[in-house]
């Protein structure tokens, strides 16, 4: 039939063209993959995949899956096990994608099928044989990052390395730019986070009196984008809290993953202790380090920070994780950052400005006796005076904090933090200070310290604790603290590690242990779950080792042996 004289042919024709055209040049134009922004975005809605670490970028640890529940956990199996190849300690956050499991250790970074645990591939890093020199508690590596079919993780000898997901091919390898080098006491062991296209990652290097910071590579390129130094050098804002140069050696190590919020567009990450350990070398508030950062992660520009231990003599890192949430402030919802900090102190601060709404003891702590909620800064107390007077103390918590690096969660639904906590004290007594250089170690020698108990039988507690007051609903003893990540469910389910090999579930709202099993050695590391096929698993890496293990002579440890393994759990069918 013709129209206006038209061909009815015509139009057909050029359709089919049109469409060919778009084929062919679909072959031509790469086609926007999965991990983009968007999915990194959404990472929390969509539980079959796990592609940020702490489970989205708020870091809640929090899975809205529930069909492993408090009825049936108690069927929970493990579905297979992988071996690491890998003596050396395990803390890493897996990835889950398209039924591809990604894990790294210190040396290696695999693939494996998430419902067989079959290896798909598996790339082995060298270092320099000096790299471990500089790495002062544990040869680790915490994780990767995903985004537009790459897998992307720092090395321990300060590179960024980009890989192929599907072939484990290398993509693009950098290095750190100066001065981020083995010799002047830098290493990387943290999990990068991919914002934007940005890959964000920290150092560590305060115990080796490197000068800490931030900084961003392209995740396509690996091209260097920005650094942020933690600490200031002479004549920069802050660097008024520091005597003559030692801001060149004074720590403030960013070595734990941080958290993003896109509303706000601002990237959370804790910064850590000054150096040196002894603070008589160092009189000052020592900014920023011992602080949480608020930065834009296009240009690495700090927005606010909110300082948690001045001039600290005790080692209370500050780089536990901010997990970010909406939870009732005053009777009103509020978009806040919430930290459980290794000084004993649980904060709660604004996610837009870092105004201070809570900041309580959530365990035995006597440095301060508060926080002042005008300004935000400890209400000291002896140890603290007594540890720059250089007078024997006995303080708590101890170096180790009342927690640790390893990661909180919160659920939404009960609007509890889950807390693996420490009890354990020392004495301290810090002698005339030693002059530092870039590289050399910054604790030691002028410090004493011996570890104090209030129990030696309880050494550690999980914890559900209320953000605004610091209060525990329940608690649960340990012999050996937790060294574990926790996870929530919205089954109410909270799982975690036990040192001495234990993987547990535990109930959320009692505390009670509903099922555990033991795996072939401690369990340090960070459980996720996610879902296949309709199916839900938890996935959690099994391998003792790093500092706690390591140095501190813990009798229940004895008869726990190295070794790291991956293992998957899901409901026995029956």
């Amino acid at each position: 039939m013709k129209k206006n004289g038209g061909d009815p042919v015509k139009p057909f024709i050029r359709a089919r063209t049109l469409l060919a055209s778009l084929a062919f040049s679909a072959m031509l134009v790469p086609i926007a993959q999965a991990q983009s922004t968007n999915d990194l975005l959404n990472d929390q809605k969509t539980p079959g995949d796990v592609l940020v670490y702490g489970m989205g970028y708020n870091a809640q640890r929090y899975s809205p899956l529930t069909k492993i529940n408090k009825s049936n956990v108690k069927r929970m199996v493990p579905m297979w096990g992988y071996s690491m190849a890998d003596n050396r300690g395990a803390e890493g956050f897996p990835v889950v994608h398209d039924g591809v499991i990604y894990v790294t250790t210190h040396n290696s970074t695999n693939a494996v099928d998430a419902l067989s645990g079959k290896q798909l591939w598996r790339v082995e890093h060298e270092y320099p044989p000096e790299t471990t020199r500089v790495v002062c508690c544990g040869i680790v590596n915490r994780g990767a990052a995903i985004y537009e079919g790459k897998i992307i993780r720092a090395l321990l000898n300060n590179q960024m390395v980009a890989l192929d997901a599907k072939t484990g091919k290398e993509v693009w390898k950098v290095s750190s730019p100066e001065p981020a080098t083995i010799k002047n006491g830098y290493a990387m062991t943290g999990a990068p986070l991919v914002v934007n296209g940005m890959v964000i990652t920290g150092m560590a290097g305060a115990e080796f009196s490197a000068r800490g910071f931030l900084e961003a590579y392209d995740a396509n390129t690996g091209k260097h984008l920005w650094r942020t130094y933690t600490v200031p050098a002479p004549g920069e804002p802050g660097s008024e809290t520091w005597p003559g140069d030692t801001a060149l050696t004074g720590g403030g190590s960013s070595w734990v993953t941080g958290s993003y919020d896109p509303e706000l567009d601002l990237v959370f990450w804790g910064i850590s202790n000054p150096a040196p350990w002894n603070p008589r070398a160092r009189k000052g508030d020592n900014l920023y380090t011992n602080s949480i950062w608020a930065i834009r992660p296009k240009t690495g520009e700090r927005v606010w920070y909110y300082q948690t231990s001045p001039n600290d003599p005790f080692d209370y890192d500050a780089v536990q994780t901010p997990v970010v949430a909406t939870i009732p402030v005053q009777g009103k919802p509020r978009k806040v950052v919430m930290q459980a900090n290794r000084n004993g102190f649980l904060y709660v601060l604004d996610a837009k400005d870092g105004k201070l709404l809570a900041g309580n003891k959530y365990g035995k702590v006597n440095w301060a006796d508060g926080i002042d909620m005008t300004t935000g800064r400890p209400k000291f107390a002896d140890p603290y005076y007594g540890a720059h007077e250089g007078r024997l103390v006995t303080v708590w918590p101890s170096l180790s904090g009342v927690t640790n690096w390893f990661h909180m969660a919160y659920s939404p639904k009960t609007n509890h933090l889950y807390i693996n906590t420490i009890d354990i004290g020392m004495t301290y007594q810090a002698e005339d200070p030693p002059k530092l250089t870039p590289g050399a170690p910054s604790g030691g020698g002028s410090i004493k310290r011996t570890a104090v108990y209030n129990d030696p039988k309880v050494r550690g507690f999980l914890k559900a604790v209320d953000p605004m007051t610091g209060k525990s609903k329940w608690e649960v003893p340990y012999a050996s603290p937790n060294w574990s990540s926790t996870l929530v469910t919205g089954s109410n389910l909270v799982f975690t590690g036990v040192m001495t090999g234990e993987f547990q579930a535990l109930d959320a709202d009692t505390g009670k242990v509903l099922w555990s099993f033991k795996t072939p050695s401690g369990i340090l590391a960070q459980p996720i779950t996610w879902e296949r096929n309709g199916k839900q698993y938890v996935t959690v890496l099994s391998g003792l080792g790093a500092l706690y293990a390591e140095r501190l002579g813990d009798p229940n440890l004895v008869n726990t042996l190295p070794g790291v393994s991956l293992w998957t759990f899901g409901l026995f069918d029956k």
